[in-house]
């Protein structure tokens, strides 16, 4: 379980002196190109997938938010509080985020979990002990896997390989890596400001999900030890 700790504490603090960049919507022009500047404004809205990916992580944020509570509350064992409170205080930062990132594009983010995380929630309520434990934890293994597949798209492939080359080094010990560098994911580029905002977010949350998703796996594998 030390190794689990680890591994989320030097993927967190790899990513925690990243700055958080907010992509600027800048009109083009002045009064005498209103063509010009609607166009310029046009391309710099929203699409239906920068909405819908918003709301999907807005949900997912708000669901490991309210499971990480439920997990401080009904599990007996330290690691598994300690991950609890992990995803509350973690999630409710990346969920800020995206909260701003959709009301400076003027998109509205979901208030509540749908009916998918509700209904894991009410079935994680009802267990006990161990059980519980070994169910939170492949829960937040699955969650976690599909939130990051769900980043990847979002992100610059070749940096994202790199990335993962570099961290999988580090954490074995193969390579000393320069810790300023370790952590950098650059978001997939694009010319309209609001998708870049989204992806700008996505590369920013990426480390950090992939340390829950370490995490996660060995929470889950001494959960299924214990009896």
């Amino acid at each position: 379980m030390k190794r689990m700790g680890f591994m989320a504490m030097v993927v967190v603090a790899a990513v925690s002196g990243a700055c958080n960049r907010e992509a600027r919507n800048e009109p083009v022009g002045g009064n005498d190109r209103t063509i010009g500047t609607a166009g310029d404004v046009d391309r710099n809205m929203p699409s239906d997938s920068d909405k819908k990916f918003i709301e999907d992580l807005t949900i997912a944020n708000m669901a490991e938010v309210k499971l990480g509570t439920l997990a401080t509350q009904k599990s007996t064992n330290a690691e598994v509080k300690k991950f609890g409170e992990m995803m509350v205080a973690d999630h409710t930062k990346a969920g800020n985020a995206l909260k701003a990132v959709a009301s400076s594009h003027n998109v509205q983010a979901p208030l509540d979990v749908d009916a998918k995380h509700r209904d894991l929630y009410d079935k994680l309520a009802k267990l006990q002990g161990v059980e519980f434990d070994r169910e939170y934890a492949a829960a937040m293994v699955d969650g976690h896997q599909d939130v990051a597949d769900q980043l990847e798209s979002r992100i610059d492939r070749q940096r994202l390989q790199a990335w993962k080359t570099e961290m999988g080094d580090w954490l074995s010990g193969k390579k000393v890596v320069d810790h300023a560098n370790v952590g950098t994911v650059t978001p997939e580029h694009s010319d309209n400001a609001a998708t870049m905002a989204v992806n700008q977010w996505a590369a920013d949350s990426y480390p950090v999900v992939q340390g829950h998703l370490a995490s996660a796996k060995a929470l889950k594998s001494s959960a299924d030890k214990r009896k």
